[in-house]
């Protein structure tokens, strides 16, 4: 529950609220389960514009922004939907419309207008998905005291790309970035005719690196079970890391794989309101897939950021059969899994795994993916794993250079 807080400036004034502070206010719920049905076995299924009006209302309760009388009104109504206060959402979701926030779908007697609240579907606008992306990442970064912006650094300096300030003696196949003053120095006692390449000084540069990275999302049943929903921060984190991205560092790709029974590929504009899926957990169909859409990128650091709390029990067999054991680590789907892992390395690319349990044969396994791949492993919870993820990803180092 979202800690509340009372807007008096909108008190009486809800026609004032502009789509952006409407889209704040409902962050939580389009991103979570008050708008998604968890138990929805369609991996398709979408909010409709019901569960868009009921989002509005209980935000702006939560608020109590609803003035007194519009609150008397809709207490004593038999539907809601028809009382001032009803009205007053009504505009909300057509102004969300009109600015583009959300798209809304016909439903199945053709009609799709801005008119009325019922069983029509709404779509996230690519402009909608990035103020969520945006808000996400001001509030997870914000946590971390400033925003971190720049490029991937690496272990080590090397010449000719960004000057830090730092000299070092040249060695051959620097740049010749010269520091003139220290290289002067060396070479003006024995005569600036006499200079040689030991008296050279360059200024050293950090160098940047380009960035692959493929987000594997845990979508199982376990991230929403013991009354606790992890899959909401997971997605903040995949929204606010693709929108750090958009805007820092432009020349890296970001993909994303939902894995559950199965495993595929989401596509930015729908992960939003992506939903917890089936029960099981096939780890192994995560690094598979990222594996492919890896292999299409030419960059210097390829990576794979895990997000999960289960450890592997599904399978998919040759034959697209998938092989289920929810009871422990069964050796099968374990080695099968550690295979993908073992593949990955070879690849050159890195696992870094953000654990949402602590499970002992889940650490057990945590640990020993990252030993193969050379990653990290972070043990975080659902309120602080949003900032781990982004130190890590802004702190990544590439290999060292020479």
């Amino acid at each position: 529950m979202p800690k509340l807080t009372r807007y008096s400036k909108f008190e009486n004034e809800l026609d004032s609220l502009e789509s952006a502070d409407i889209m704040q206010m409902i962050q939580e719920a389009l991103l979570g389960n008050n708008v998604n049905n968890p138990y929805d076995p369609d991996p398709d299924a979408r909010p409709d514009m019901d569960d868009l009006f009921n989002a509005i209302l209980e935000a702006l309760a939560e608020r109590n922004m609803i003035p007194d009388d519009m609150l008397e009104e809709a207490m004593n109504a038999d539907n809601i939907e028809d009382t001032k206060i009803g009205e007053q959402i009504r505009k909300m979701m057509d102004r969300l419309q009109q600015d583009g926030f959300i798209r809304r779908e016909m439903d199945e007697n053709g009609q799709g207008g801005t008119g009325g609240v019922g069983d029509s579907k709404f779509q996230l606008t690519d402009k909608s998905i990035d103020f969520l992306g945006y808000k996400s990442l001001r509030d997870l970064m914000g946590g971390l005291g400033r925003s971190s912006s720049g490029h991937h650094d690496t272990r080590e300096y090397s010449s000719g790309v960004e000057q830090t300030g730092e000299t070092k003696k040249y060695e051959f196949g620097d740049t010749l970035s010269l520091d003139t003053t220290a290289t002067l120095s060396n070479a003006l006692p024995r005569g600036i005719e006499n200079i040689t390449e030991d008296d050279l000084v360059i200024r050293q540069s950090e160098y940047y690196s380009s960035a692959a990275t493929v987000v594997m999302l845990d979508c199982s049943h376990s991230m929403i079970l013991y009354g606790e929903d992890r899959f909401t921060p997971a997605k903040q984190v995949a929204l606010a890391l693709a929108h750090l991205i958009r805007t820092q560092y432009s020349g890296d790709s970001l993909k994303f794989v939902l894995f559950h029974d199965s495993a595929e590929e989401v596509p930015l504009s729908k992960l939003a309101q992506m939903q917890v899926g089936p029960y099981h957990t096939n780890t192994a169909g995560g690094p598979r897939l990222a594996q492919q859409l890896l292999k299409r990128e030419n960059k210097d650091m390829k990576q794979i950021i895990m997000i999960t709390d289960g450890k592997p029990s599904a399978l998919t067999l040759p034959d697209g059969r998938i092989y289920k054991n929810a009871y422990g680590l069964d050796p099968y789907v374990l080695g099968q899994t550690l295979r993908e892992v073992a593949q990955c390395r070879r690849s050159g690319i890195q696992i870094n795994t953000f654990m949402l349990a602590r499970d002992p044969e889940l650490v057990g396994f945590v640990k020993r993916v990252s030993e193969m791949t050379r990653g990290k492993a972070y043990f975080t919870t659902p309120y602080n794993i949003g900032q781990y993820v982004l130190m890590d990803f802004v702190s990544n180092k590439t290999k060292v250079v020479n």
